[in-house]
């Protein structure tokens, strides 16, 4: 077996953390061009190396796991840096670096006239570095490093651009929303060092059996259960699943390329990443993984309803990827690990397209987002809209498309599942693909096509500021290479990147030891891998199943709604008046957590600043053991009067006590028998 070298590694990791360094603290030096050749250097080192471990994983069989650095051992708890590459890492580190490096390249021409230039550049490195760490580790230590890393840094992303209050609003949300689920991810963390003795994800799997023997003390849960599912709230909270999703909408608030990053390839791919490397242990808990499932099939169905009412470019594109996220989690529930990654991995190339193809348009557009306001660009924007389109096509699953292969793969897990939330999850994602298919080309043909609405514009926009300078500049149009190259990089494997892996990613040996599956209790890759006849008879077949004829159905849909009849989505509105309401309002879940999560958490903090910090730990552990000895020193001091013959008295009294104690066992007797008479 060929092996990897851990310097290669080393490099894959450390290249964009040395672009970051640069241009943060050297950006003045090396200047605006300095710092967007020195990253983009970095990403595209990092893509090489990680390019040559793919290679080294798929056609050598290399594998890696070992320890870089040894921090520190307390007790027998190890505490290190160390990497683990198999197929799993192999194709996710290829996927992020070189989505990192198109987003690079993309951020030129997008960036081009802000402020922030350099340190935009060494944040989109940092992140990278961040996920890279994160997919590589082969210990819990090292990915709670880059799980906490990459929540930082989106911090700082999202709200890049801190002069707007939205902005910082949106960042903090971001932040908090994550914190609550870290902290589940903590404690499912700490259960498995304080149980399994170790941060190490080989020993920690070796040693799932005895834990699944286990009840967590005090209670009739039974302890794999509890793991996992604290592992999957901090999945939750980076992937943005129900109810947790409440912060990756307004993410949008960040540049579009963070936008595009967050979205495709690291942060919300990390929670998914996480379950499917704990596969092992979430394939002792069948209850762990029907929670998995349901959160999944909500989050899929009801998240694309969203997407339907949202006018933002963007937005829809968020919205969406959260439906997408929700597909993902739906195969993770159903035990289709690989299933879910290979979405993972198609969804990076068509979303992250998608996005940089919304932010094309908002360039052409001169910042206005909103797509009430386009119309007919078609023929202004022609890479833009070609490219569009492919990441359009993809993302419904259109036969033949990336996106088709993993989306229908999902589809038929689900239906081969016997745990017992299939039944919904099964109705979700099917529904969710008319669902999917409407609101993609509602935003399609409202953009490219129809029409020109940006002559006079009939909305504001909500972040709309273009300009007229009277000589027609004003008019939509193509954005530079640096924008449409990406485009065109990403629209490549958008089509073509489903049918090359599905055979070796799902039903070849690829994942055969990153992920692990009990196939006598959950047998849908085994049915999947038996109605599998390659690639092109699936897509074939595809033309013959629901899925495609509801897809179908609402791209004519959004045809015939806002091309053929535009006035009818406002009529079908004002006679659902109530649900539109609960659509824009995003299930009220804003509300929720404003007014009355939000306030009943404040009072709890509150009372345990005011009653348990300053009440008990100020005012007694601290303030209390202060004043009680200087009390008594206070008392003490009254015997220091400084004159002899208090201490002469005081001595005397004391040999008299002393003498008194020492012979008193003598006189008792003598003392009792005079008091007696």
């Amino acid at each position: 077996m060929a092996t990897i070298s851990p310097n290669l590694l080393l490099v894959a990791a450390l290249a964009p953390l040395v672009g970051a360094i640069v241009a943060g603290l050297g950006g003045s030096v090396v200047g605006r061009k300095g710092s967007h050749r020195v990253t983009i250097l970095g990403m595209l080192v990092s893509f090489i190396a990680s390019a040559i471990v793919l290679k080294l994983v798929v056609l050598d069989g290399a594998r890696f796991n070992a320890t870089v650095y040894e921090w520190m051992v307390v007790g027998g708890l190890k505490m290190e840096i160390g990497f683990l590459v198999d197929g799993l890492t192999a194709m996710m580190m290829a996927v992020v670096s070189f989505v990192s490096l198109m987003v690079h390249i993309y951020t030129i021409g997008y960036m081009e006239d802000d402020d922030g230039y350099q340190r935009f550049f060494a944040y989109i490195s940092l992140f990278t570095f961040s996920m890279l760490m994160l997919v590589m580790s082969n210990n819990f230590l090292q990915l709670f490093f880059g799980w906490e890393a990459v929540g930082l840094v989106s911090y700082l992303l999202i709200g890049f651009w801190f002069k707007r209050p939205t902005a910082i609003f949106a960042s903090l949300k971001a932040f908090i929303v994550n914190r609550v689920g870290d902290f589940g991810f903590i404690l499912g963390i700490g259960l498995i060092a304080a149980y399994a003795g170790t941060l190490s994800y080989a020993e920690a799997f070796a040693k799932g059996g005895e834990l699944a023997k286990l009840l967590l003390p005090g209670t009739d849960w039974m302890l794999i259960t509890v793991i996992c599912i604290c592992l999957f709230i901090g999945a939750m909270g980076k992937s943005a699943q129900f109810p947790l999703h409440v912060w990756l909408p307004d993410s949008m608030e960040g540049p579009t390329p963070i936008s595009a990053l967050i979205h495709a390839a690291t942060m919300v791919t990390a929670g998914i990443f996480m379950v499917a490397r704990m596969s092992p242990l979430f394939e002792l808990s069948d209850t762990a993984l029907n929670v998995v499932l349901v959160i999944g099939a909500i989050t899929a169905l009801f998240m694309g309803f969203l997407g339907v009412v949202q006018n933002d470019i963007k937005r829809v594109v968020a919205y969406s990827t959260l439906s997408q996220l929700g597909y993902m989690t739906v195969a993770l529930g159903v035990s289709a690990y690989s299933v879910a990654v290979f979405h993972l991995m198609t969804h990076a190339f068509f979303k992250a397209l998608l996005f940089l193809a919304a932010g094309s348009v908002i360039i052409g557009m001169h910042h206005d987002q909103d797509i009430r306001n386009m119309g007919g660009l078609a023929k202004y924007m022609r890479i833009t809209w070609i490219t569009s389109l492919v990441g359009s096509l993809a993302l419904i699953g259109t036969p033949f498309f990336a996106g088709f292969y993993s989306k229908d793969s999902i589809i038929e897990a689900v239906h081969a599942s016997q745990l017992p939330g299939a039944g919904f999850a099964a109705f979700a994602v099917t529904a969710g693909v008319f669902v999917t298919a409407f609101y993609s080309f509602r935003m399609f043909f409202l953009v490219f096509h129809g029409q020109e609405r940006f002559h006079h514009k009939p909305f504001p926009g909500e972040h709309g500021h273009a300009e007229d300078h009277g000589d027609g500049s004003h008019y939509p149009h193509e954005s530079p290479w640096v924008v449409t190259f990406p485009l065109v990089m990403l629209a490549i494997p958008s089509v073509v990147i489903g049918a090359m892996t599905i055979g070796p990613v799902l039903f070849g040996d690829f994942f055969a030891d990153s992920i692990a599956v009990d196939e006598a209790r959950h047998a849908a890759m085994k049915e999947l891998a038996e109605q599998f006849h390659g690639a092109g008879a699936m897509a074939v077949h595809a033309f013959t199943s629901l899925p495609f004829w509801l897809a179908l159905a609402g791209v004519a849909t959004a045809w015939w709604f806002y091309l053929k009849q535009p006035s009818l989505p406002a009529a079908i509105a004002r006679t659902f008046s109530p649900l539109m309401r609960l659509l824009e309002n995003k299930y009220y879940m804003d509300w929720i957590n404003e007014r009355l999560i939000a306030p009943a958490a404040r009072a709890m903090g509150r009372g345990l600043w005011k009653g348990g910090d300053l009440g008990l730990i100020d005012g007694v552990a601290i303030n209390g053991s202060a004043a009680a000895v200087n009390g008594f020193a206070r008392a003490v001091r009254l015997l220091q009067t400084g004159h002899l013959y208090w201490y002469a008295l005081v001595m005397l009294g004391g040999v008299i006590g002393l003498l008194t104690w020492r012979i008193w066992p003598n006189l008792a007797p003598a003392v009792s028998a005079f008091l007696g008479r």
